[in-house]
């Protein structure tokens, strides 16, 4: 399975088990900063071509809502490592090229 992450319309993949369910993934993103994630969405699952055989590949969309400034490009290259390093630790993802 995998996921494409969009933060400041940023994409990114990362490969997980088949077995981890959407709702998994979610909640380990959701966890990486409750202040600044405001939501998850689901929008692809992809099996096929590029993905391991007994695979999936997921697309989330993460939507931020700082309260009190607009986040850098700085801020938000570090919250998109803190997202990924949060599905690693829940979901085993790794990220793809």
């Amino acid at each position: 399975t995998g996921l494409l992450l969009r933060t400041s319309a940023q994409p990114a993949q990362v490969a997980i088990g088949a077995n981890v369910t959407a709702a998994d993934l979610v909640r380990a993103v959701q966890g990486a900063d409750k202040a600044l994630i405001d939501r998850v969405w689901v929008f692809d699952v992809y099996t096929g071509e590029g993905v391991p055989e007994g695979a999936k590949s997921l697309a989330l969309e993460v939507t931020l809502q700082p309260v009190d400034h607009t986040l850098t490009e700085l801020e938000i290259e570090a919250l998109s490592s803190r997202i990924i390093a949060a599905a690693e630790k829940a979901v085993g993802a790794k990220l793809r090229a």
